[in-house]
């Protein structure tokens, strides 16, 4: 079926438009002109900036983007950890199907002709770049892109001489033990912190940013691009340009309000903050039931994460700045996202991995140039696995057959129209015994059903109520009660996404 290119963008337009595929551009434009991309993908950034209704992080450059945009206050992962969260995002199918559950599968293992993102719209004229993190570390996909990874040159994760010399001694350690250069560069682990004033092209982000700009000057007039850039902060070490740390008082940082795990929830559903012991200075901390980091800590490693999120505020906001100065903003679609969530001593730990709200609810603004409802939320209920249709909509290319998410293009002229009953995650928990956990989130409820990974054994769910528990404190799928409940979010569970589809018509 071919499709048209353009639709004025009055707010006006039918969600069957919509779904035949309609691009959501001006049609001042050139009928054959597709829309450029930029795809920002910032690592463990929460929904905690301006934009989300949080006024401690200082954010000025991402709200003023999306006042330019639809913020998605209701964006979930389909898992909260790195490599399984992109993967999903970039392949348009959930971790059910891609079998990643872990930071070391590659998902060509499984699916070796699998047509990424990236690559669909490189099939399609696209120029596919991509500078920084975007596919896990070690784990790049190279027919994906239109030309090799960008090298980021002259960068240092830490910036103090002393830890550099440090971290020297401890690579030239590990190279006498016989260990690889990619063990070195994913193990071995400073500080957890860092404040240094140095300037900004020297840190990984600032190379980044500095790479991208210098993409968009060369790829400005030439075929429409797809540019993805992959900021590594706020991941941890939080290393960042001392402004940025001078940007707060660590005495008013806020503590967490609920620095304990759920009650009622089983101990294997939490994660045992494996991520922050492996820093030098917190190799000390145990699980979250034992509570080992004092509130002085929980400061000073909240301070570091806002410093390195407004760090990160600055890079988006000279990309942004570079858009407007060359005159590509008018014909570029901005997406903008956290990977995952992220645990700032909240339920006692830190980081992500889990099937709670912090972890798999992240950011979502989604921009197009002079939109009639830019400036709004959407509340509805959208996954990272959607973001790969709506791109394809929006370009005005054919859905390719395999993608298991939703367009959201009807979100961006009707916000806050009926949309999914469901949002699905999961989490793969254990060591030695390892449980598979299933989640959906609904309007008022998140439901989560753990098994064993290999006989699918049920052994334990969860149930939260929002309305009376945002913060998912009280597990209350126990309750005599809620049984009638469990059956129905059990069932959702049971038939999967497809059972949670939007209906397109509903008004």
């Amino acid at each position: 079926m071919k499709r048209r290119e353009f639709l004025r963008l009055s707010g006006t337009a039918t969600a069957a438009g919509f779904l035949s595929g309609t691009s959501l551009f001006s049609a001042s434009r050139s009928q054959n002109q597709k829309p450029n991309i930029l795809l920002i993908i910032v690592d463990d950034l929460r929904p905690e900036l301006g934009c989300y209704g949080k006024k401690v992080i200082k954010t000025p450059n991402i709200d003023r983007l999306a006042q330019q945009s639809v913020v998605f206050t209701k964006a979930y992962c389909q898992q909260s950890i790195c490599n399984p969260s992109r993967t999903s995002l970039l392949t348009g199918k959930r971790p059910e199907s891609t079998k990643v559950w872990d930071l070391a599968t590659h998902f060509r293992t499984h699916s070796p002709d699998l047509v990424t993102l990236p690559q669909y719209f490189k099939q399609n004229g696209y120029q596919a770049v991509n500078i920084g993190k975007i596919y896990h570390d070690f784990l790049p996909d190279p027919v994906s892109w239109s030309r090799p990874e960008q090298v980021i040159s002259g960068v240092q994760l830490y910036q103090n001489p002393k830890t550099q010399e440090r971290m020297q001694q401890l690579n030239e350690a590990a190279k006498a033990m016989g260990k690889s250069q990619q063990w070195i560069t994913s193990t071995l682990r400073g500080p957890a912190t860092e404040s240094f004033d140095a300037p900004e092209s020297q840190y990984w982000d600032g190379g980044i940013t500095d790479t991208a700009i210098q993409m968009l000057q060369e790829l400005k007039g030439k075929t429409p691009f797809l540019l993805a850039v992959g900021f590594i902060k706020p991941h941890l070490p939080y290393s960042a340009p001392q402004k940025y740390w001078d940007m707060y008082d660590p005495l008013k940082i806020p503590l967490p309000k609920n620095p304990y795990p759920p009650k009622g929830a089983p101990l294997f559903a939490m994660n045992e903050m494996y991520e922050l012991a492996c820093y030098e200075d917190f190799t000390h901390i145990a699980k979250p039931t034992e509570r080992t980091l004092s509130e002085s800590q929980v400061r000073h490693l909240k301070h570091g994460y806002y410093a390195c999120v407004s760090f990160i505020d600055a890079q988006i906001g000279r990309l942004c700045d570079e858009l407007e100065r060359s005159g590509l903003r008018e014909n570029t679609v901005i997406v903008l996202l956290g990977d995952n969530g992220y645990k700032l001593g909240e339920h006692g730990s830190w980081g992500k991995k889990t099937n709670y709200e912090t972890d798999t609810r992240s950011v979502l603004i989604i921009s197009l140039p002079q939109a009639a409802v830019n400036g709004k939320s959407s509340p509805a209920l959208v996954e990272f696995v959607d973001i790969y249709p709506t791109l394809c909509d929006l370009a005005g290319l054919e859905r390719p057959s395999h993608l298991e998410g939703t367009s959201m293009v009807p979100l961006l002229t009707e916000p806050e129209r009926p949309w999914k009953i469901g949002a699905f995650s999961l989490a793969v928990m254990g060591f030695s015994r390892r449980f598979l956990g299933k989640s959906i989130r609904t309007k008022d409820y998140r439901y989560v059903e753990w098994r064993d990974l290999l006989s699918s054994r049920f052994i334990a769910h969860e149930l939260y109520d929002h309305k009376i528990d945002p913060e998912e404190n009280i597990n209350i799928a126990n309750n005599a009660d809620k049984q009638q409940l469990v059956r129905q979010l059990g069932g959702l569970l049971a038939i999967g996404w497809t059972a949670a589809r939007p209906r397109m018509n509903a008004k």
